[in-house]
């Protein structure tokens, strides 16, 4: 049957992406709550929230009746519950084990949903997992017992309804239920709740209860009439229970007695005769358990299709184009009304995006947690002893920004712990601190986000760097470059230092393609050393790909935008004044100097840098920008005020010009350039070795957006 013919496959193929992405987080938050008791051993929090990420795992992969899931899972939230009762205690080998376990979770999921990857060997997996779970049953003091001879499809069955712990004597319950009247249209499955139960038990006489079921002309078929009362036979403690019904404690009224304290009869146990009743004949001796809902939260949260939201952003970019143009022709009419219009919908349209970007704003926090357990497992590995120190996490930027950078994170991280710290007996050797120390950093600066890698290693040896790029011919031999021109080598593609091949470095692929990936971000990475002391790599990164909000400035017939963030004040070019002064004197690069409050300002010209064809105006302006803590000035004609930007990408043709992040179109129909302010504050304050190969004239600017 097709789920247009089912309605409940229909609804849970629907489901199952919102399921897989809450599990996935589950699956991180269990993973760094398993890091943080490393440190924080016996916090009664984490050891609770640790098991109600396990639970909600198990419990959600039940409802969509994924029986691997939940089977393993139990067995790891058995182990948990022992954690967190304080009858386990957390080593280190029950945490290494513990986050084995979860990624084997995660792997659960993966074939669930047809991502375990070509050529995968269930044989293997399953031997992999019943290793994990016969660790775990070690380690919680269960006996292993012997793996029957049947089928598999029978041992999976076994083990999906008898995954109770063998370690606790098995209880009969008296459980009656009662939903509520709208259990249905608040999505809920009484018959998933039977089955997640049927997972740590067996349910014994079921009876329907169907007194409050009207007659049929009276019946709604959105609402739930349905009752149930039955004996339970678990493993499980009353606890454990009350917990199986925690995703439906605002939907069901609920009672769980214990069946030794029913009334007898020469039928077998009495079953209370309706779900949370007082006028049940054992009630009285015995308090019915009630399972109370959790206070209102005070912030509601809403998951939203990713791809939906760049549909919107895509849109709300083309409104921003729009409106600019209304805005122009409502200028050219010079109509008070129309203007007066227009700036209130431009107003509009600026609020809008703002509060529409926001929707996309994640803080780095997230991405740096991630690197606790590569820290931890590849400090292992290299038999190092490294603390993971992270600031900043709360720093925002945009979630695609966030998506992409992880990876080139992931790999300098992993080089600070292979290349730049190093071993306990190196470090104290040196004078140091036998456990090393890698940071990682974020904070805001003039439009972009600056994310710092740093370790407390052996620092870059600049020498071995040089005579490596001798050996492959990078520099000519004998040549000595500056401090920082050696530092930058290591981006070279295929450049490696290491002796020997390794899972970790050796083949020469990295630390380029790192560059690369940053640079496609419209970023830039910086690497600065101390031979001794340690490393440290900044990443300069925009906070967002979509729109900004820019300064708009002209040169001749071109048109250019800069980050208004970046831009700290306008000044008069006053040496253009005085042809005989020196400052008007322009190198072979475009570039002159100006006085500033008594301080030397870098300025470039670039009407001379990219050899723009117009006749230069009596007057121009210098607009100042700061880009890494240094300022310099960018020599232009007319001043044209702020400019809400959409960035479009470059063609391919332009996409290496230096000191270009994007394009703009603007209202009137016309291309605008964006600048890359830390790249143009390169070639202002210090020219580039070769020149400027690339130097498009303003006929070629329409051509360099990217449709």
């Amino acid at each position: 049957m097709t789920p247009d013919q089912d309605p409940d496959a229909g609804f849970i193929a629907a489901a199952l992406p919102a399921f897989y992405s809450e599990a996935e987080e589950q699956l991180e938050a269990l993973e760094q709550l398993l890091l943080q008791l490393e440190d924080e051993a016996g916090n009664r929090q984490l050891l609770d929230a640790l098991f109600r990420s396990a639970h909600t795992i198990k419990g959600s992969a039940g409802l969509f009746g994924l029986d691997a899931v939940v089977a393993f899972t139990h067995h790891v939230e058995t182990a948990l519950d022992l954690l967190r009762e304080g009858r386990l205690q957390l080593s280190g080998a029950f945490s290494t084990l513990l986050l084995r376990c979860k990624d084997e979770i995660r792997s659960l999921l993966d074939e669930a949903r047809g991502q375990a990857g070509p050529g995968a060997d269930t044989a293997v997996a399953a031997a992999r997992r019943a290793e994990l779970v016969a660790a775990l049953q070690i380690q919680s003091g269960t006996p292993v017992a012997p793996a029957p001879e049947q089928s598999q499809s029978q041992s999976q069955s076994r083990e999906v309804s008898e995954t109770a712990p063998t370690s606790s004597p098995t209880q009969l319950w008296q459980i009656g239920l009662n939903f509520g009247v709208d259990a249905l249209r608040n999505g809920f499955d009484p018959l998933a709740l039977l089955n997640y139960l049927r997972s740590m038990g067996r349910i014994v006489g079921l009876q329907c209860l169907s007194e409050r079921l009207p007659e049929l002309a009276a019946l709604d078929p959105e609402s739930c009439y349905l009752g149930f009362r039955f004996d339970y036979e678990s493993q499980a403690d009353l606890p454990a229970i009350e917990q199986a019904f925690s995703f439906v404690r605002d939907d069901c009224e609920i009672s769980i007695l214990p069946a030794a304290s029913a009334a007898a009869s020469d039928d077998g146990p009495a079953l209370p005769t309706a779900p949370a009743s007082t006028s049940s004949p054992c009630a009285a001796d015995f308090p019915v358990a009630k399972v109370a809902a959790p206070p209102a939260e005070e912030q509601r949260f809403i998951r939203v299709q990713a791809d939906r939201l760049d549909a919107v952003i895509n849109l709300l970019g083309e409104l921003v184009t729009a409106s600019a143009g209304a805005q122009l022709l409502a200028r050219q009419t010079r109509q008070s009304e129309l203007l007066a219009a227009n700036g209130q919908i431009s107003q509009l349209v600026e609020e809008i995006r703002n509060g529409t970007l926001q929707l996309r704003m994640v803080p780095i926090g997230e991405t740096f947690s991630r690197f606790r357990r590569i820290v931890r497992d590849t400090a292992a590995e290299l038999g190092k002893e490294v603390a993971l120190e992270i600031s900043g996490g709360g720093t925002e930027l945009d979630k695609s920004v966030v998506e992409r950078i992880a990876d080139p994170l992931m790999h300098l991280v992993r080089n600070g712990l292979d290349h730049g710290l190093e071993t306990p007996a190196e470090r104290q050797l040196a004078g140091k601190p036998a456990q090393g120390r890698l940071t990682l950093s974020a904070r805001h600066e003039a439009g972009s986000i600056l994310i710092n890698i740093h370790d407390d290693g052996r620092g870059i040896k600049r020498q071995k760097v040089l005579e490596r790029a001798w050996a492959r011919g990078l520099v000519e031999p004998g040549v000595q470059p500056c401090d920082a021109d050696i530092l930058q080598l290591i981006f070279a593609p295929g450049f490696s230092t290491a002796e020997a091949v390794t899972n970790l470095s050796g083949r020469g692929v990295g630390m380029d393609v790192v560059r690369s990936n940053i640079e496609a971000l419209r970023g830039s990475v910086q690497i600065a050393s101390t031979e001794g002391q340690g490393s440290s790599i900044e990443i300069r990164l925009p906070l967002t790909l979509a729109i900004i909000d820019g300064f708009l400035v002209g040169v001749g017939n071109s048109k250019f935008i800069f980050p208004l963030d970046a831009v700290v004040e306008v000044i008069e070019d006053r040496a253009t004044l005085n042809p005989a002064g020196a400052a008007s004197r322009l190198d072979a690069h475009g570039r002159s100097v100006v006085e500033l409050r008594g301080q030397v300002l870098p300025v470039v010209s670039l009407r001379a840098l990219y050899a723009l064809e117009s006749l230069p105006p009596e007057r121009v302006s210098v607009l100042v920008l700061q880009s890494g803590g240094r300022r310099y000035g960018v020599q232009v004609d007319t001043l044209l005020g702020q400019h809400q930007t959409v960035i479009k990408p470059l063609g391919r043709m332009f996409r290496s010009l230096r000191g270009m992040s994007g394009s703009s179109i603007l209202g009137n129909g016309e291309v605008a350039l964006i600048f890359d302010v830390n790249s143009l504050c390169q070639l202002a304050c210090s020219p580039p070795k070769a020149g400027i190969a690339q130097r498009p004239s303003p006929s070629a600017i329409p051509s360099l957006v990217q449709n």
